[in-house]
């Protein structure tokens, strides 16, 4: 009996041990993000109370302020044409990678609204935006910057909210698990998640360097640690609540949802138009989840056209410029 239970504990042992050593050999994250990793990269970066943010600030020095926050993993560049567009059309606008991504720390913490407020927040105030800002969120970046707007009124002038996260989001017991569901996550999803960027096009055929440009990111330690914190973020979050919050603050909102997104299906866009029922809704043909990169010129566009209806305090305006030009 005790020798069959030796062999049962024995075989119990090795196949964790092997599991472990499988999960190891399957996570692509080897190197630390330090200064070396960071040498040579487009951006600037700042020390900020939970780590160093690597941020990007292009457009005129008068121009109005306009805040891109990305989606789920992908980096700041998600936001490439867009800033290329609201920069040609007059505006300073500031992208930046949020905790845990790109060439952002990855703090042991939280992946939570608290989180990305605090960073958000110490970000402009280091660079010394002190007045309304111009917010944008895509996909999760919806939710950071909901989050930032209902915590942080009187500092948002205007919300865009892109293909936002939506409707209910449903973790497997697997990956809520406190020890399983890390092995799980860094042993089966993280590998895939390159490849799974291109669910986010209508037509993947025309972006064939999108799945190697985001590989990067991954070498560096923390990254599966700080996605799978925030997927147990969003499972939490109540996105009719956040949105309905939204509206009570006044904010004026322009919704923009691609018709053929496979990422958060175009039906959720009726339950943000509910909740904020006073938002301009733009939904855009011949795009998936990214549709403001497959229809920039649209979207683009409307952007700029709801930028403009909504000009914000004039003195307030020149207060920020008067803080920009001392810089």
């Amino acid at each position: 009996m005790r020798r069959s239970l030796l062999v049962v504990t024995s075989v119990i042992a090795v196949l964790i041990v092997g599991a472990v050593v499988y999960g190891d050999l399957r996570s692509p994250e080897r190197a630390p993000l330090d200064a070396a990793a960071r040498a040579g990269a487009p951006g600037r970066f700042v020390a900020l109370p939970h780590g160093i943010t690597h941020y990007d600030l292009a457009g005129p020095d008068s121009g109005r302020v306009v805040v891109l926050v990305h989606g789920f993993s992908v980096p700041y560049y998600i936001w490439d044409s867009t800033t290329a567009g609201l920069t040609r059309a007059g505006y300073r606008v500031l992208r930046y990678d949020l905790y845990g991504r790109g060439l952002s720390d990855r703090p042991d913490v939280r992946y939570d609204g608290a989180l990305y407020d605090d960073q958000l927040a110490a970000l402009l105030d280091s660079l010394r935006i002190t007045g309304p800002i111009d917010l944008a969120g895509v996909s999760f970046g919806g939710l950071v910057t909901a989050h930032f707007t209902t915590t942080h009124p009187g500092r948002v002038r205007t919300l865009t909210l892109i293909d936002p996260a939506a409707g209910r989001v449903e973790l497997p017991w697997t990956l809520r698990a406190p020890v399983i569901g890390t092995w799980a996550w860094k042993t089966f999803h993280e590998p895939r998640l390159p490849e799974g960027q291109m669910t986010d096009f209508l037509h993947p055929e025309n972006h064939p360097t999108w799945v190697d440009r985001y590989r990067p990111q991954m070498r560096y330690r923390g990254f599966g640690r700080a996605l799978l914190s925030s997927m147990k973020a969003m499972g939490r979050t109540n996105h009719d609540s956040l949105y309905a919050r939204v509206e009570r603050t006044g904010t004026p909102v322009l919704l923009v949802w691609g018709r053929q997104d496979r990422t958060v299906p175009f039906r959720f866009s009726e339950d943000v138009r509910r909740d904020i029922p006073s938002a301009e809704f733009f939904p855009v043909d011949s795009a998936g989840h990214v549709s403001m990169i497959e229809q920039a010129a649209a979207v683009d566009a409307r952007m700029t056209s709801f930028l403009e209806a909504h000009p914000g305090d004039a003195a307030e305006h020149a207060r920020q410029l008067e803080h920009d030009v001392d810089e």
